[in-house]
This record gives structure tokens, sequence and C-alpha cells, in this order.
């Protein structure tokens, strides 16, 4: 095991009304309660939609990789992270994610396929799993 890449992010302010940047400082976002939860919302983010944004992004890249590596040619393909914040009955929080993978032109099984393999080995994916729900849809 070696490690590929390794990058720090720090949390400001008053946690979710707060701040959060990247050592780096790509990355520099305020972020806010959402209206749903009982916050001001507005245009700064939360860590949800981080999470999502995350999520969706190294899927996606995952898929291309797996596509490729089985000679299976994607075009204009998407993958939608829906993350939802679960409040548990003993008083805590947990997340769920539903990964919707669109990739047209292919067979629904080819489809089905790359979503399952790549499942396996993005590293979203392998940090959740056994720990919150992930659901996966593939629509061609």
């Amino acid at each position: 095991m070696s490690t590929l890449y390794t990058t720090e992010a720090l949390s400001t302010g008053d946690g979710r009304n707060g701040e959060v940047r990247t050592s780096d400082g790509v990355l520099d976002e305020l972020l806010a309660v959402p209206k749903e939860m009982g916050g001001p919302g507005g245009d700064r983010t939360n860590p949800e939609q981080l999470f999502a944004a995350g999520y969706a992004a190294c899927f996606h890249n995952g898929l291309r990789v797996i596509a490729g590596q089985q000679k299976v040619k994607l075009s204009e393909s998407t993958v939608r992270s829906t993350v939802s914040l679960i409040a548990l009955d003993n008083g805590g929080f947990s997340l769920e994610v539903a990964l919707a993978a669109h990739l047209p032109g292919l067979e629904q099984a080819t489809a089905d396929q790359l979503v399952e393999t790549t499942h396996q080995v993005c590293p979203y994916s392998n940090a959740t799993r056994g720990n919150i729900s992930v659901t996966l849809e593939a629509t061609v």
C-alpha cells in the first residue's frame, strides 16, 4: 500500500456556519446550515453538498477508468450523487447516498456491470461500505 495523494482542509468559525479551506487555498468556502435544517441557507455550501460533489466526481472518474480498462467507449456520461443527512433514533446522525450514472449508448447490462465494478474500486465507495446506505442506478 502506498499513499498517492494527501490533502488537508481546515474548518474555522462555527462549524456548519463557518468556513472551510484547503491548505493550498484552492477550496475556500463559507458554510451555512441549509434552510431545511433551520439555518440561513442562501448562497453558501454545506458539508453534504461538498461530500456529494466529491463522491460524484470520484465515482465518475472511476467509471471512466474502468470503462477504458474494459475497452468500453463512454461518450457523454454523467454521475449524480444525492446525499441525505439522516437523524437516527439514538440521537445521532448518518448519511445516505444514491449514485445515478447515465451512460448513453451502452447496453443496460454493460452499464450495470460498469457501475457495480466501479463501486468496488471507488475510494468513496470503499470508505462508506458497511457504514452508510449507498444505492446504485445505471441508465442508458
